[in-house]
């Protein structure tokens, strides 16, 4: 129990700069208390206490505004950023560190009691608003677009936005490339497209591509020395420390490098 709340307070950290303390997070995330609440519900779910976990969840919506099913099946590192509005239905299943933001619905189409609810594979990104619905698999590492209304199968790093939904962009070679590269530098651009004009989102794509050449010149290099005979030691890369990657003050106070933030 206690070590998936820390996994729940460090994915926090990780996809919201808002966050600044582990106490804020404790207490002021309605994200983490509906996970906390479902959690509960679901346990009394698995265990035949229907009616009890249906009113644990309806006070658990009352008090954070979403509202998860205490069937929904939801994997570990699962966040919910702002949270107003979310709705996850029964027969829903959510896999391993997945994002939704506020305003998400995760419906059905049928009132069959049968599977009706969306699948969201691992490393999936719902924007604010966006419906997915019916019984529908969503791709591991897909992105879903603000306001969109997705009722078909989502293949895994697409990019789907509109209403209906329609795929703008499968992930190709180089984007699985500069995945891989910015994964290893524990670096992710949330629902990057080539059709995007962020000036730093190409700058980023141009910084992975080099690192992707350097990376490959460096392993050439140390397979050319072992065949020589030399013995080359090849130790993991490890992750940018995040406090280098923060802002550095000036002795002004004021931020070299300043940036926009929406909360």
């Amino acid at each position: 129990m206690f070590e998936r709340l820390r996994e729940d307070i460090a994915c926090v950290f990780e996809r919201d700069p808002a966050a600044r303390s582990t106490f804020e997070v404790l207490t002021a995330y309605p994200g983490i208390h509906a996970m906390l609440m479902h959690r509960a519900t679901h346990f009394l779910w698995r265990h035949g206490l229907l009616w009890l976990a249906r009113v644990l969840s309806h006070l658990a919506r009352w008090i954070t505004g979403i509202e998860i099913h205490p069937g929904a099946q939801i994997g570990r590192r699962f966040f919910i950023d702002h949270g107003m509005g979310v709705v996850i239905g029964e027969t829903a299943e959510i896999g391993d560190d997945c994002t939704l933001y506020h305003g998400v619905t995760l419906g059905g189409t049928t009132w069959e009691k049968v599977k009706r609810h969306p699948t969201l594979g691992d490393n999936v990104v719902v924007g604010a608003g966006a419906k997915v619905l019916g019984p529908i698999k969503i791709g591991a590492g897909a992105r879903i677009g603000s306001n969109s209304v997705v009722v078909k199968d989502v293949p895994a790093g697409a990019t789907v936005v509109g209403i209906p939904g329609h795929v703008v962009m499968p992930r190709g070679e180089d984007d699985e490339r500069r995945a891989k590269m910015a994964a290893r530098i524990g670096f992710d651009a949330y629902g990057q497209t080539r059709q995007m004009s962020d000036p730093v989102a190409k700058a980023v794509d141009c910084i992975l591509d080099h690192l992707h050449a350097v990376d490959g010149k460096l392993e050439q290099m140390c397979g050319t020395l072992k065949r020589a005979g030399f013995e080359v030691e090849t130790p993991e890369l490890p992750e940018l420390p995040r406090e280098k990657l923060e802002p550095v003050e000036a002795e002004n106070g004021a931020d070299e490098t300043p940036q926009a933030k929406v909360d």
